[in-house]
């Protein structure tokens, strides 16, 4: 089945391949259009998957250690934890699982290190169905147990402080002692034994775990201080959380994760949308490249649109010639920018450590950012958007230049033939 004659001589100018220089320069500008849209769709791409990796990894690795909901309590404590656990667990379908905890910043001394950290007294029983701790790096979470003093520290802390399971810190209390001799630190000797890794540098870098009961006696609570709440999925926390207040009394505090990171999501969020509108920036120019391209096509195959119109081709019909052409151009370069961006950011985790390796840098170095490595999450509705942009972009770039050649006298082009 023949195609049209305007979409037929639009395909002969995409191909180009003139023996004419002038021919081939156009054709050279054509490619270097097609080059520049597909590397802006491919970097596009890239940089928008790697920031939702980056997103998903430290938000999942934030999720193991902190709660999807939590629910703390009033200055005097629970009236009564357990009710509440249980009232908690029936009230939606959602909820896998509830445990106790005790909360408290303190200080750790060892030895002449100093360093802040958040300590936290779980429920051996109950904690494993709130929290999900990548890998226990020495020791074992079942020593913390009632009356043993026990804790497990994270494994930055642990470097930090150089110290092993079977050494024995001090945990500074912040509020101090009142004696006749006026208010000395509440502090108490602790024994290491186990070490722990969630993966997180934050959380690594400053987390100590111990038996709830110790923890209430050492910060002289009446007990549980919050209840920890796990979901079948992370996503529904915020309408839990607002189920939650209505059943609940109004003296507890209900929040849920979005909420305990609410400054840092956002400003990942702005972020991704500031990238994505700086980085269409580069199709726009490419886009542009395509605005030059014709107008050259235009001028220089005037001779051959006089002609055209002289054996009965109408202003749209020329003006269809060149969107299909410019278009063209722009969906090849969109297609090969989507192709080899997507398999970049497929398999952008396996490359980033063979350029490391070879070049002996570093980019997310542990100590500064959350993650050391750098993740990546191709999504379709991100490509899908992206895609409609640099295929709307080589469109309307195309408009202008194709009216004018529409728009060209047959006589007047042909005078100078």
């Amino acid at each position: 089945m023949s195609l049209p004659f305007d979409i037929e001589i639009a395909l002969r100018y995409v191909r180009g391949g003139g023996s004419r220089s002038r021919d081939r320069f156009i054709s050279f500008i054509s490619g270097l259009s097609m080059a520049g849209i597909g590397l802006g769709v491919a970097a596009l791409i890239v940089v928008i998957s790697v920031m939702n990796g980056f997103q998903k990894e430290v938000r999942d690795r934030m999720l193991s250690v902190i709660a999807h909901v939590e629910v703390l309590a009033p200055a005097d404590g629970f009236e009564n934890w357990e009710n509440t656990l249980h009232t908690i667990e029936k009230a939606d379908k959602r909820v896998v699982g509830v445990a106790p905890y005790v909360a408290g910043q303190s200080m750790l001394a060892f030895d002449d290190n100093l360093r802040p950290a958040l300590v936290r007294g779980i429920n051996l029983d109950l904690e494993p169905k709130v929290s999900d701790f990548h890998d226990v790096v020495a020791g074992s979470l079942s020593t913390l147990q009632p009356g043993s003093f026990n804790i497990a520290i994270g494994i930055e802390l642990a470097k930090q402080l150089n110290v092993t399971p079977g050494d024995k810190i001090t945990i500074i209390a912040p509020a101090g002692q009142v004696t006749p001799a006026g208010v000395i630190p509440r502090l108490k000797a602790f024994r290491v034994t186990a070490v722990v890794s969630t993966g997180h540098y934050e959380y690594d870098s400053g987390l100590v775990l111990m038996n709830i009961e110790d923890a209430a006696r050492f910060y002289r609570t009446a007990g549980p201080t919050g209840l920890r709440i796990k979901l079948t999925d992370m996503n529904d926390a915020p309408a839990v959380a607002s189920e939650l207040e209505k059943i609940l009394p109004a003296t507890y505090w209900v929040r849920d994760w979005s909420v305990q990171n609410r400054t840092w999501f956002a400003a990942v969020h702005t972020e991704k949308r500031m990238m994505f509108i700086i980085l269409t920036l580069i199709i726009a120019v490419a886009a542009f490249n395509l605005v030059s391209m014709l107008v050259m096509t235009v001028k220089d195959k005037r001779g051959e649109i006089a002609i055209l119109r002289t054996l009965g081709a109408s202003p749209s019909s020329i003006l269809r010639i060149f969107i299909v052409q410019g278009a063209l151009v722009g969906w090849i370069g969109t297609f090969f920018g989507v192709l080899i961006g997507y398999l970049l950011a497929l398999y952008l985790p396996n490359i980033i450590p063979v350029i490391e390796h070879i070049f002996n840098v570093q980019f997310l170095p542990r100590s500064i950012y959350f993650i050391s490595e750098l993740p990546s999450d191709p999504r379709f509705s991100d490509i899908s958007t992206i895609v409609v942009v640099a295929l709307v972009l080589s469109v309307v770039s195309t408009i202008y230049p194709s009216w004018r050649a529409s728009r060209a006298e047959p006589a007047e082009a042909l005078r100078y033939e």
